[in-house]
């Protein structure tokens, strides 16, 4: 499965960073700032988004957003979110700008 080009564009269109950078990959589109993955739209539906290692748990807990696994292991401060779950803006943004937010704050690539 292709990732969905209209989510993809929602995700561009919220993001407003000079370092922005595109990258195809796993079957998804990546989302780079600063040279660091912020967010996806993955080929899988939905949404990847990076996040803090140390508030990955209380975010599963507390929002839709499950943890992400690739080949069977969960990828700490990675999660994954579901299409009906950013279907409007507000909910997109909130899931972008914490990935973006992250995303800045590590040393650049």
């Amino acid at each position: 499965m292709a990732y969905d080009e209209a989510l993809a564009e929602r995700i561009r269109a919220l993001i407003d960073d000079p370092t922005l950078v595109e990258k195809k990959m796993f079957g998804g589109l990546g989302f780079m700032v600063g040279g660091n993955m912020a967010i996806a739209a993955s080929g899988q539906g939905g949404i990847m988004v990076r996040v803090d290692p140390a508030e990955g748990e209380e975010l599963i807990a507390t929002t839709p957003a499950e943890p992400m696994e690739m080949r069977g292991r969960a990828m700490t401060g990675w999660l994954r979110v579901a299409t009906d779950q950013v279907a409007t803006d507000d909910d997109l943004r909130e899931w972008v700008d914490r990935g973006v937010a992250y995303a800045g704050s590590l040393p650049s690539k």
